[in-house]
């Protein structure tokens, strides 16, 4: 959970640094392009949450070599889909800063975070593997030492260029390259590690045909999954983005409280994706059942801790994010739409978790679809309450996704276990 919790802070730490500046163009900017960043990286998430999964299954099924085997698969397919964001920044600049819709001053500003930000891909892929494969096998701490590395060279990395030389935007991109890059050195260094004294894998057992294909497999659906989910993120941001830079600043804001409450949230998904893919792999039905139970409960208690942290602290964070006086009024006005979030949003989170665990992912995927079509349609019935219209219906969203999962999740108990749909 505390390894999940620093995931969001390179885009926090970027909007905090740039906001002291008090100016919203700048600010409204670095947020765009954070949030286009955050989703199209979050995208490929199927490199972290399958490596999860399938190496927690194969821990499970006493495939020591397997595990082995999925950390080198991981690293190839990250490397190669990172190689091609870089080759392809141009037209993507141009497709998605346009789709967001800023004023001509945040387009400008978000551009110039993206074309240096883009390098940083390859190394954000191969990261979300190597966190994949530590968390698969049980090791949190060591997660959790990756993760906290990336993020406090990030800090000093963005304190430095931008508070201290004023390296503006591009400092904050530049910080977050060599934060990723970091993180992947010392990634690597642990797997080595982890590896020393075991024989060289051979090639058949990397290019496993059955293997590849179920992986292939799993990981089209989970992008297609994450694909429907980052489509509300992005109509959430851009129908903030047409209100005006204003507007567009305040959601940022509390977008990064969401962020928070949904990283701190999925480190029980990713507790349930590691129990239950090992109890999955075991063919032990009643340690998964027990793993599922374990995580929403707990996972509610988090989520009242976390509202309840929101709104205590809510307007004082607010203060630290920005300085504009206009910025921070916009933003608590809707700030009790973000403290009732995290009781919906637990049980989508929790039950993510044990979808992605199990590979039920062909469900996951149509469940999400189901869940877009739900917060579109809540849009358009809320949409004359303008940005409250647009909170309520992300609200509706989150009430979906945990609501479906749960109603489908019987059923495919039954079939993964005694083989009954």
């Amino acid at each position: 959970m505390v390894a999940n919790l620093t995931t969001p802070l390179i885009g926090i730490v970027s909007t905090a640094a740039i906001g002291r500046s008090g100016d919203a163009t700048l600010l409204g900017g670095v947020a765009m392009a954070s949030v286009i960043f955050d989703c199209l990286f979050w995208l490929f998430a199927f490199l972290r949450m399958s490596t999860v999964a399938f190496t927690a299954q194969a821990l499970g099924a006493g495939e020591p070599r397997e595990i082995r085997a999925l950390l080198v698969r991981g690293l190839v397919v990250a490397a190669l889909i990172g190689a091609g964001l870089v080759a392809l920044q141009i037209p993507l600049a141009a497709i998605l800063l346009g789709t967001m819709g800023g004023s001509e001053g945040v387009t400008r500003a978000a551009r110039t975070y993206f074309t240096i930000r883009i390098w940083s891909a390859p190394l954000v892929l191969a990261n979300y593997v190597v966190l994949g494969w530590l968390i698969g096998q049980a090791r949190a701490r060591l997660a959790l030492a990756v993760q906290i590395a990336i993020n406090l060279i990030n800090i000093a990395a963005t304190a430095w260029l931008v508070l201290v030389l004023n390296a503006g935007i591009a400092g904050a991109a530049m910080a977050a390259v060599i934060a990723e890059a970091a993180g992947l050195v010392l990634g690597v260094m642990i797997a080595r590690r982890l590896g020393n004294g075991r024989p060289p894998l051979p090639r058949a057992a990397l290019l496993d045909r059955t293997r590849l294909i179920r992986m292939l497999a799993v990981n089209r659906d989970i992008m297609m999954r994450t694909a429907a989910l980052i489509s509300v993120w992005l109509f959430f941001t851009a129908q903030g983005a047409r209100a005006g830079d204003a507007q567009l600043a305040a959601n940022a804001v509390l977008n990064n409280f969401l962020l928070i409450s949904a990283f701190f949230l999925d480190g029980l998904a990713n507790s349930a994706e590691q129990l239950c893919g090992r109890a999955y792999g075991a063919r032990d039905k009643d340690g998964f059942a027990g793993a599922v139970r374990l995580v929403v409960l707990w996972g509610f208690g988090f989520a009242l801790a976390v509202a309840a942290v929101f709104a205590l602290f809510g307007p004082a964070l607010i203060d630290v994010m920005t300085a504009s006086a206009e910025v921070r009024g916009i933003a608590r006005d809707y700030l009790p739409f973000v403290i009732v979030s995290p009781m919906l949003a637990v049980f989508a989170f929790a039950l993510d978790g044990v979808y992605i665990g199990a590979t039920w992912a062909r469900d996951m995927r149509n469940l999400m679809a189901l869940s877009l079509a739900l917060f579109l349609a809540a849009w358009l019935l809320l949409r004359s309450f303008g940005n409250a219209g647009l909170w309520g219906a992300l609200l509706v969203h989150y009430a979906a996704r945990g609501g479906l999962e749960a109603l489908r999740y019987p059923a495919l108990l039954r079939a993964s276990f005694t083989g009954k749909s």
